[in-house]
């Protein structure tokens, strides 16, 4: 007796050859696809790009002019062999700056040379010269070398002003990040007249504060406005981390361009003063005492414009007690209230600038103009 005649079986090993040859194909797909890949592989066609952005064509322009500009410092120490007693000259370190004018000065950073025995300033086309140092303020973190360049100068990087200068406008430094070649970040003016205490204890004021990265190497490099000009000197902050926060500082312009001169007509920075002298101490146990904000002047020098001017010192009476001179309340409308606070008015100015000063006198205020000149002076 045959067997009954199942209609299914057919169907099923059709199903069945027929998942063996996809599993197969499956298997062997990869080694077709790239058979036939390689066949036919050529380059994409390139798709049209399009003009570029207007802003973006801005921040070419900034880079292309201001970076002849800039330039790459690196500094040396001496340093002796206590057993030999040998000198030898080791680096120290890194840095930015940029070419002030044409008489080959250079501006940076004091930090960036401070402690060095000597600097190497190359240009931006690989020219290298050494520097001798022309003058430094570390009060305002401010250097200036002087490099013998005999020809093919590059141009000094155009002077803008900072006194102006709006939280959101686009700031650009430059600078050389790490010891790489030039390089360029963007970003926002974050805040304005901050103000920093550097690990040498300085007390650095004004700063500029901006989101474009500053990191070492940037230090000394120029910050420049939307229009290329110079607005501050970068200086590298250091977070407790030791990591970059995105928190850049700067020296705003007008601070350069009021110590920068000094320093090379003079080698040093020499303070705007009244010529008195004030003590914050005595100044605050007077002032509070009498509960009138203010700087005491306990003396004044002798042939000074305090003198001319005819403020009164600090004296004492006839029977020993303590005559409060005049009371420094406000400089051109500015008021003050720690001898601090006069220090850092007094050095937004000039030496020969005229001021008006507000002072507590005997119990009444009055206003007295006074010509600045040169601490020490």
């Amino acid at each position: 007796m045959q067997p009954e005649y199942d209609p299914l079986l057919p169907r099923l090993r059709w199903l069945t050859w027929t998942f063996v040859l996809l599993f197969v194909l499956w298997q062997f797909l990869p080694l077709i696809e790239h058979y036939l890949i390689g066949l036919t592989a050529e380059p994409r066609p390139v798709t049209a790009r399009g003009d570029l952005a207007a802003d973006e064509k801005t921040t070419i322009q900034i880079f292309e002019r201001a970076s002849p500009s800039v330039v790459y410092i690196t500094t040396r120490q001496r340093v002796i062999d206590v057993w030999t007693r040998n000198i030898f000259s080791v680096p120290k370190g890194t840095g930015s700056g940029f070419i002030w004018d044409d008489l080959g000065h250079v501006v940076t950073n004091n930090h960036v040379i401070e402690g060095a025995s000597e600097a190497l300033v190359s240009l931006n086309d690989g020219r290298s010269y050494r520097a001798v140092l022309v003058g430094a303020s570390p009060e305002h973190d401010l250097a200036v070398l002087r490099i013998n360049v005999a020809f093919d100068r590059p141009p000094p990087v155009p002077i803008g002003t900072s006194h102006d200068l709006k939280v959101g406008q686009k700031a650009f430094a430059i600078g050389n990040p790490f010891g790489l070649d030039y390089t360029l970040t963007g970003g926002l003016i974050s805040a304005l007249d901050r103000s920093l205490t550097e690990e040498n204890g300085n007390l650095i004021r004004h700063l500029i504060q901006t989101d474009a990265a500053i990191n070492p190497g940037n230090s000394g490099g120029p910050l420049l406005d939307s229009a290329g000009r110079l607005i501050g000197i970068n200086t590298a902050i250091y977070s407790p981390s030791g990591a970059y926060a995105g928190i850049g500082f700067a020296v705003p312009v007008d601070t350069v361009n009021r110590v920068v001169p000094e320093l090379i007509a003079r080698g040093r920075y020499i303070r705007p003063s009244l010529g008195v002298v004030t003590d914050e101490a005595i100044s605050r146990a007077v002032t509070s005492q009498l509960e009138v904000p203010g700087v005491l002047v306990i003396k004044v020098q002798p042939g000074s414009v305090a003198e001319a001017s005819g403020l009164r010192p600090t004296r004492l009476g006839s029977s020993g007690e303590v005559i409060p001179g005049d009371i420094i309340q406000a400089v051109d409308g500015k008021p003050v209230d720690s001898v601090e606070a006069l220090n850092a008015l007094l050095d937004d100015y000039r030496i020969g600038d005229r001021v008006r000063l507000t002072l507590w006198r005997n119990g009444v205020k009055q206003d007295l103009e006074v010509v600045l000149e040169g601490e020490g002076q």
